[in-house]
């Protein structure tokens, strides 16, 4: 597999949210790809940076989270996980000796989202994982599962080179399994790592983007890069990044402390005017979780105030 470190940003991954309905609305032109070389550069992470994430420790954060589904509003809960890893720049992997691997050893900020919610008698459970080099250039690999009572879906996008190589899979005939190649653009599902990583080389202004894979198979829209307004309001101790889309009626706003480590304190999502998610942070822990698997570590369930 070969790749292509250039000055870009990674693409949305192909997977989706299915649903029982699946009902398709109108599908909109695609805005035209402006070139986006120039937009992430890499950079040096700071000390501030390495003295949070290289503790051996990952950033566990719970978040209260009012979910429309069916049009009716859910209430939901999302687990946010980020922790540093070493990454293999050829195999798209978790290394596992990492010492020994050399030039092909990549350090990443990974980000697992899981997001869990009831619709009636039935639930869903949905995660995502991003894989992004702690230099904040190109993402390396996305992944996402949904599960659900009628089905799941599961897709994968990888960095290669030219673009990304999309293998998507879902149990609904039309959209089906997929194997694609995309071009490239910014990655709404992206933000949440980038702000961890430097909020101030978030490109800010017009830019192509490609809207949040849980939006596109809600909405039944197709994957498609969309013309948008992306702005950073900085505060004294909170800011907020502002995604405006031109071609559809879509808005995204991320709050963060302004500080480093620019820990996210909510988020707030809207389509034709109506919420479709709001998350607002709850608890956040440090732990090296993987090692908590004991039933003597169940009580740590009760400090990040899950309930589902």
């Amino acid at each position: 597999m070969n790749f292509v470190f250039q000055i870009i940003a990674p693409v949305a991954l192909i997977v989706v949210l299915g649903s029982c309905g699946n009902q398709t609305e109108k599908k909109e032109a695609a805005a035209p790809v402006a070139p986006v070389s120039n937009l992430f550069k890499a950079i040096a992470p700071s000390s501030a940076f390495n003295e949070y994430w290289y503790k051996g420790k990952a950033e566990l954060s719970t978040y209260e989270v009012t979910q429309d589904r069916y049009g009716e509003i859910r209430k939901a809960e999302q687990v946010n996980i980020f922790v540093t890893e070493d990454f293999s720049k050829q195999k798209q992997v978790k290394l596992d000796d990492p010492a020994n691997a050399g030039a092909d050893r990549i350090p990443v900020l990974k980000l697992n989202t899981v997001r869990r919610f009831k619709t009636g008698i039935y639930d869903y459970s949905i995660m995502q994982s991003i894989f992004t080099p702690v230099d904040a250039t190109p993402t390396l690999k996305t992944t996402c599962t949904v599960q659900d009572w009628c089905g799941q879906v599961f897709a994968q996008t990888n960095l290669e080179a030219g673009g990304y190589q999309v293998r998507s899979y879902s149990y609904f005939e039309s959209e089906g399994d997929q194997d694609m190649r995309l071009t490239l653009s910014v990655l709404e599902d992206d933000l949440l790592l980038r702000i961890r990583l430097n909020p101030a080389a978030i490109p800010t202004g017009a830019v192509n983007v490609m809207p949040s894979v849980l939006y596109s198979r809600i909405r039944h829209r197709p994957f498609q890069v969309q013309s948008a307004d992306l702005q950073m309001e900085k505060g004294e101790k909170e800011s907020v990044l502002r995604l405006t889309y031109s071609g559809i009626q879509r808005t995204l706003s991320i709050r963060f402390e302004t500080a480093a480590p620019h820990k996210i304190l909510g988020w707030e999502e809207t389509d034709g005017g109506k919420l479709t998610s709001k998350g607002v942070l709850k608890t956040t822990r440090m732990e090296a979780y993987w090692s908590q698997n004991s039933n003597s570590f169940s009580p740590l369930r009760d400090s990040l105030q899950l309930n589902f």
